[in-house]
This record gives structure tokens, C-alpha cells and sequence, in this order.
């Protein structure tokens, strides 16, 4: 009789399992307002959250898709990768982590380049990946970006950076800290050749990227909530030793002391782009 019993308990708890793994995966908590949301509702909705309008970051592929006419692009230098110049090794080689964000994100760097139109306007787009070491810049990222940038100039086409980053790649030392210089004389050229160059900055982008390309846009506009800033905030309050503002660094607080031109959410990103595209472009298509 025991054993009976003993078996009819496993049977419910093996049932309890399988329900479990059945709602795996099917709802999301929102950071912002902690709400648990279907996660179909928030994938329709762009990855916004429903309830508080939370930005959840998206992958740098979808962004492309979200941004060219009918999601179609043509993708360029996907086959660049980096050659660990300084050997380096933390708690693990650097060949091995760029093996496993290889093998995580189907990329071989963190961001992705592609040119396609936007609203009927040639554009070349970069997207950066964060989920590819914090969607750090190395010298592979800044490499497609300035070879992104030269394309523009010679296609006669606009330009279009979302930046999504922890800034410059430590393993990568000083050739990382290269790639400002090299991208902002790119971008000194692409001016001069005025063509117009629109700067996305979304959650987060800080470090390096806010010190170089991610602030040189023609326009530079943000999505709501985004962290922006070179030094986080918690680094700058322990060096000032002073309570900081509320929202500091958040895109609202930029956009209110001058830094950014528009926050824009991301629903309203493409119709606002084309708009842009066709003051800045003359009409010109």
C-alpha cells in the first residue's frame, strides 16, 4: 500500500514537472516597473514593455530589421575577426571568449553592418550587438564602422550608427582605443562630403563610444530610458563624493541640458528617421 501511494506521489510530481517546462520562457518580468509580462505581448510590441513603456534592448540583427524597408539589407565585412593582438587572458584567454559570444550570438564581433534603404533613401546602418561582450569596441567593430563610413561617402549615401556599449574592448588594450580616432576622422570626411550621419544611442552606451562616434552625429537623438555617459555613475559619485541628480545620465536629463536633439521611442524610430532623412537628403533617394 505504501509503495502504491509512493508511485501515485511521483506521477503528480513528474506532471508538476512537465507544466513547469511547458511555461519556460513564456513570461518576462519588466526591470522598470517589475510587472510579469506575456512574452509574446512584449516581442509584439517591439520589445517595449506594455505597461511602463521599458525599453528592453533588442539584438543588433533584429534593430536592422526593424529600420530597413521590409527588414531587407545587404550585410558587409561579416567575416572580419579579431586576431587577439595582446594574447590577453583575465579569468579566461580572450580566444576563448570571443569562441563562446561566437558561438551565443551567431556573430564574430559586436556589430553588424548593412546597407539597404530607409524609407525609399540609400542608407548604410550599423547596429551594435551588447550580448557580444557588452557590445565592446575592438579593433573589428571599429574597422566595419569606419569601412561603413567610407561606404557612405562613396555611395553617396547616409548614415546611420546604433550604438549599444560598454565602451572600448579592455582586451584589446590600445589598439581598441585606436578605433575613436580612426571612426572620428571617418566621420570628419563623411562631413566634409556632406552627407548626413544620425547617431542612435541606446541602453547603454557609454565609455569609449560616447566619447567618439556616438556624439559626432548630425543628429543625435536616444530612446527613452537609455544610460548615456563616459564613466557610469556610481565611478563618478565615489570620485566627487556628491549625490548626483535624479536620472542622471538618462537620455531625458541629456536631452533637457542640451547634449541630445530628440528622445525618441522605439515605435516612433523609423517614421522619425525617414523624416530626417529627407530634410537632410534633399529628397535626393
Amino acid at each position: 500500500m505504501p509503495l502504491f501511494r509512493k508511485k501515485k506521489r511521483l506521477r503528480k510530481l513528474e506532471r508538476a514537472e512537465e507544466r513547469t517546462v511547458r511555461t519556460e520562457g513564456v513570461f518576462i518580468k519588466c526591470e522598470k516597473c517589475r510587472e510579469v509580462l506575456y512574452r509574446k505581448d512584449v516581442e509584439e510590441n517591439l520589445r517595449v514593455c506594455p505597461k511602463c513603456g521599458y525599453h528592453f534592448k533588442i539584438s543588433a540583427r533584429r534593430r536592422l530589421e526593424l529600420l530597413f524597408d521590409e527588414g531587407q539589407y545587404q550585410e558587409h565585412d561579416a567575416q572580419l575577426v579579431t586576431t587577439d593582438p595582446l594574447n590577453f587572458v583575465d579569468k579566461k584567454s580572450y580566444k576563448q571568449r570571443l569562441a563562446e559570444m561566437q558561438k551565443a550570438t551567431g556573430l564574430l564581433d559586436a556589430v553588424i553592418t548593412g546597407e539597404g534603404t530607409l524609407g525609399g533613401y540609400r542608407t548604410i546602418i550599423a547596429a551594435m550587438e551588447y550580448q557580444f561582450i557588452g557590445g565592446s569596441m575592438g579593433s573589428v567593430v571599429g574597422e566595419k564602422i569606419a569601412r561603413a563610413i567610407e561606404r557612405a561617402e562613396q555611395g553617396r549615401m547616409a548614415l546611420i550608427i546604433v550604438s549599444c556599449s560598454g565602451g572600448a574592448r579592455m582586451m584589446e588594450g590600445v589598439f581598441s582605443l585606436m578605433q575613436m580616432a580612426k571612426i572620428a576622422a571617418a566621420l570628419a570626411r563623411l562631413d566634409e562630403a556632406r552627407l548626413p550621419y544620425i547617431s542612435v544611442l541606446t541602453d547603454p552606451t557609454t565609455g569609449g563610444v560616447t566619447a567618439s562616434f556616438a556624439m559626432l552625429g548630425d543628429l543625435n537623438i536616444a530612446e527613452p530610458g537609455a544610460l548615456i555617459g563616459f564613466a557610469g555613475p556610481r565611478v563618478i559619485q565615489q570620485t566627487i563624493r556628491q549625490k548626483l541628480p535624479e536620472g542622471f545620465q538618462r537620455s531625458e536629463f541629456l536631452l533637457r541640458h542640451g547634449m541630445l536633439d530628440a528622445v525618441v521611442p522605439r515605435k516612433e524610430l523609423r517614421p522619425y528617421l525617414i523624416r530626417a532623412l529627407g530634410f537632410m537628403m534633399d529628397g535626393r533617394r
